[in-house]
């Protein structure tokens, strides 16, 4: 992906984290509330594709064929039957079936994790997406738009998007080139510890990062130079921002102890001593 023209490189530790946290200041509640939604990717070449347009872009009618083959055959106890594709499409994606959904966080640490935790990727610079999801929602059609207003949030939660679009074709049939951030259900320790949310757009084929082109003051990208990520990995293992924590269980701490205790130059950081 070629530089846009909203990016800007972290010079520090420091400078990336003001860069992180700009515009989160909120004079109207007093308090620090930021209006961003945010998403790492180790390499800064990588677009905003999701992971069914990545798979089948010329087929968007596999959408229908992998949800219902995920609904067929998935064994989850808590599943009921006549749940919402949204349900659906959410526990799918969260385990990594192909979906229109594109994974995002609250936090701006978390999105950095991902950014610098790829060990095979830390010799590219990597980007830190962000996007006013609050501006974003603020342009849906009614009656997304009258909901969020009702209740006064900003994001919605899965209960209240499929109570109003209870199937995801009801969202493609209000416009083409919608697009809506919600916060998944709390299905999983890793939903939590992730604090997690998605975007989804009205079509399986749509592509955020060339909606985002045509609403520029929406988003913004943090390009974190290769040079500087291993004191920003550093510097988040400190803080407690690890595949451990964000991958709760025995595979996370696996991944975690062995990203930790790899030599540095191993990865490519330097000669071995």
């Amino acid at each position: 992906m070629p530089t846009l023209a909203n990016d800007t490189v972290a010079e520090s530790w420091s400078d990336l984290c003001d860069k992180l946290f700009t515009n989160s200041w909120q004079p109207e509640i007093n308090r620090f509330r930021s209006n961003y939604a945010f998403r790492g990717v180790s390499n800064k070449a990588y677009d905003l594709k999701t992971s069914l347009l990545r798979l089948c872009p010329d087929h968007p009618h596999l959408e229908y064929h992998l949800l219902r083959n995920f609904r067929k055959y998935a064994e989850i106890p808590m599943a009921d039957p006549s749940s919402s594709d949204w349900w659906w499409m959410t526990i799918a994606q969260h385990h990594g079936l192909p979906s229109r959904l594109l994974d995002w966080t609250y936090s701006p640490f978390v999105a950095t994790h991902f950014a610098t935790a790829e060990i095979s990727r830390l010799d590219c610079d990597g980007a830190i997406w962000y996007v006013d999801f609050v501006k974003v929602n603020g342009m849906l059609p009614p009656p997304l738009s009258t909901t969020l207003s009702k209740v006064g949030a900003n994001a919605f939660t899965l209960d209240m998007v499929q109570k109003i679009l209870f199937d995801i074709h009801n969202f493609d049939a209000l416009g083409e080139d919608l697009v809506m951030f919600f916060e998944p259900p709390s299905v999983d320790a890793r939903i939590i510890n992730q604090f997690a949310l998605f975007s989804v757009m009205s079509s399986p084929t749509g592509r955020l990062d060339v909606w985002l082109e045509n609403h520029p003051d929406f988003y913004g990208r943090i390009i974190i130079p290769k040079e500087l990520k291993w004191e920003v990995r550093d510097k988040l293992d400190q803080s407690n921002i690890t595949e451990r924590t964000l991958f709760p269980g025995l595979d996370g701490l696996a991944a975690w102890l062995k990203r930790h205790y790899t030599p540095k130059c191993a990865a490519g950081g330097g000669e071995c001593s």
